[in-house]
Order: structure tokens, then sequence, then C-alpha cells
């Protein structure tokens, strides 16, 4: 098969399946137009181009889907879905689940997320696909959740009377946010009773706890960053500098379930940590580098141990791959998630934006962890048992390891 059939066939696949969830009736010569337009806007094909995926032929295919839509689909839908679901599929057709078409509200709070403050409940949740309901993994101190009684552990039945049955944890969290002084109706399942429950939640304005700092015995200090948002660069520096304050003689970092975030984040966290040198770089596919550096002034002085799991990700490999480079620390736990890969969100003149894979990112020695991970120092598998029990073993193992590291007999 040629290269055009296939570039055709690519389209046409994200096309129907942005059609399959918004198919609706638009008149073709404003679809048409609109979708131009977008393909502009987008980058994929210059004002002007002679040859694009926005041809005759797709014009064409457009007015046999509007026709056949207008004759047999079952319910009346909007223009702006249809619009929606044609760009949705665009971003799908490059089979890359990291590259996705935001709507102006979708971008918003993509925005709130990022800067790790929301209009929400202040609960954290996870999706669990042996239920099929996603699940409360952690309730924030001092927020709405904690106060009207939602528990870790309470599976996300309805909300707003809505089934969240195989509902994805982004779908679920766009159902829950909202405008600050609103409620939120959660029905949630609870393995300790035998129906749902009805909780009636009010939204308030959230800024999420992204860093978690505790002293251990011996001036062991502890510190968990549980994402890296642009709230998290002060946390971070907050909690090391209470530390030290607090005679700190060995850090234990704790990264795992850190699904990413920033890039920005990261390096700064890790000119913290770091001797002079690369942070990371990052190379695009016409082979131009980016190189993030740290001139070494804050260099860690005392032991480090940093845990990762399978589901620390992204920039959480950028720090943990940079620590094991430059040997000032010893990783504990399992290998990471393996996410090498760097996202840009361009913003378009509408209001909408797009998020596209750009380029991909080594370590300082030149490691692309992608679809790999950072392999730890010491390979320690989490024990859900003795987790359940009150026993946290990976932490019990960095424990051990920073005691050696620190000279301490235990």
């Amino acid at each position: 098969m040629g290269e055009k059939e296939e570039s055709s066939k690519s389209f046409w696949k994200g096309l129907v399946t942005g059609l399959g969830v918004a198919l609706m009736i638009v008149a073709l010569g404003v679809m048409a137009s609109k979708v131009i337009r977008t393909f502009q806007m987008v980058g994929i094909i210059p004002s002007g181009a002679k040859e694009s995926v926005a041809n005759s032929q797709t014009v064409e295919k457009l007015s046999i889907l509007e026709d056949t839509i207008q004759k047999y689909f079952w319910k009346a839908v909007s223009e702006e879905e249809l619009e929606e679901g044609v760009y949705k599929g665009i971003l799908e057709s490059l089979e890359d689940p990291y590259s996705v078409y935001y709507t102006p509200e979708e971008l918003l709070e993509l925005q709130q997320q990022t800067e790790g403050i929301y209009y929400g409940i202040g609960a954290y949740i996870s999706q669990n696909t042996d239920k099929g309901y996603v699940q409360i993994s952690k309730v924030m101190k001092n927020t709405p959740a904690e106060e009207s009684g939602l528990l870790q552990g309470d599976y996300i039945y309805k909300v707003n009377g809505e089934d969240m049955l195989d509902k994805d944890s982004s779908y679920v969290v766009s159902k829950i946010k909202g405008e600050e002084g609103t409620k939120v109706m959660m029905t949630v399942l609870r393995e300790t009773e035998s129906e749902p429950l009805e909780i009636e939640v009010e939204r308030r304005k959230i800024e999420s706890p992204t860093v978690e700092y505790k002293m251990f015995d011996n001036g062991m200090a502890y510190i968990q960053i549980v994402e890296f948002d642009l709230v998290t660069t002060a946390q971070f520096e907050e909690a090391y500098k209470q530390a030290c304050l607090d005679g700190m003689k060995g850090l234990i970092i704790d990264l795992r379930s850190n699904p990413g975030g920033n890039l920005s984040t990261v390096c700064d966290i890790a000119r913290m940590l770091l001797p002079k040198g690369l942070i990371v770089y990052t190379e695009d596919k016409y082979g131009e580098r980016v190189e993030y550096s740290c001139d070494g002034s804050q260099q860690i002085e005392v032991p480090l141990v940093v845990l990762t799991d399978g589901y620390s990700a992204s920039a959480s490999e950028i720090l943990a791959g940079a620590i094991k480079d430059y040997k000032i620390g010893t990783l504990v736990g399992t290998t990471t998630y393996g996410k090498g890969i760097v996202q840009k969100v361009i913003s378009l003149t509408d209001g909408s934006a797009v998020k596209l894979t750009v380029s991909t990112y080594y370590t300082p020695n030149g490691n692309n962890i992608h679809e790999k991970g950072v392999t730890p120092d010491v390979e320690v598998p989490f024990d859900a048992e003795q987790y359940v029990a009150g026993v946290d073993n990976q932490l019990e193992k960095a424990k051990e390891v920073l005691a050696k590291q620190m000279g301490i007999t235990q």
C-alpha cells in the first residue's frame, strides 16, 4: 500500500473514531471550511497548501457521512459536538495516548491541574479496572471531601445521578469539579455498607498538597512528592529547608505513584540536589537538542535514597534517572513506568489547544528510558499484605539502606 493511502487510512480511522462519539447533522460547506481552518491552526497543513488531508476526497466523504447521518442516526446532536469529535479523532489517529485535543473548557481544566489549584472537593482518585468504577485513593486534609465523610477506598458510583461505570478518571474528575460554592452529589460504594451512600459535597478552591514531609529517628528525613505541579517547587523547598532545620542527616525522597508533571518544576527541584552538569536533555525529530542544566551550588551533602515503582513516570523518572547517573543516591523499589517523551501544549486561535508529543528525553548519561524505565539499585517488590497490616516494606528497606549509608547499625 502506498504512502498516501496509508496516510488516508490513518486519518479516516481517527475521523470515524471521533464521529462515533459525536455523530450529527451539519452543513457541509461550514463543516469542511472549519476542519481545514483548524488543520491550519494546528499546523497539520500550512495555509494555502495544495496537498493535505483536507482535500476534495475528505470533503466528499464528509458529504457521504452527512447524508448517512441525516437519513439514519436516531437523535439530534449539536454542531459543536460534531466539530469536537472530528478534531479529537484527528489526534487519535496519531495513535499516541499523550497527544490530545482540548476544547477551551478542557484547556482551562488542564491549566488548573498543572498549577495545582482548582475548584473541587479535595480527593485523589485512581482507576480500578476490576470494579469498573474509579476509586478514591486519598482524601486531603481540611477539604470538603474530608468534611463530608468521603473515605479512602470509596468507589465513585454516581456523580449528580450519572452512572460512572467504565468512565475514565479524567471524565469523572470533570464531573466532580465545578464553580466554587456549588455542590455536587456523590454516590459512593463502600465495602462496609450494603447500600450506596449519597454524600453532598460543596466545591471549594483546592491547592493540592503535592509534598509531604516527616522526620524519622536518627535524623532520617522523608519527603514524598506526589506530582510535579507549579506549586510543588515551593512546597518541596519548604519541606527541604525544614528538614535541614530539624537536623537532617539522611534523606528519603518518595517518588512512588508520582505520574510526573511539569518539566520546569522537576528541573528546579533537581537543582536543589544535583552536582554541576546536565539534568536532562531532549531531542526532537529534527535532531534539535535542548539541554537543562544545574550549576551544582546546592548539591545535597547527606546520604540520599529514592523510592520508585512502576507508577513513577515522566518527570519522576527525570529526577530518578539523574540521581542514578550521578551516583549521588540509591534507588530502592521497582523499575519505573518508562515514559521518556515530552509533550507540549499548543494553543489555537479559537481558545482550544492540542497537546502533542514533541521530543524524546535522555538522562545525563544519554539513556533513553522510554518503554524501559529506570531500574532501581535495590530491587524490592511492593508487599500489599504487609501494607494492609501497617508495614510499608519498600519504605522499611529504604530506611535500612539509608541507615547503612549514614553509618547507623540497626
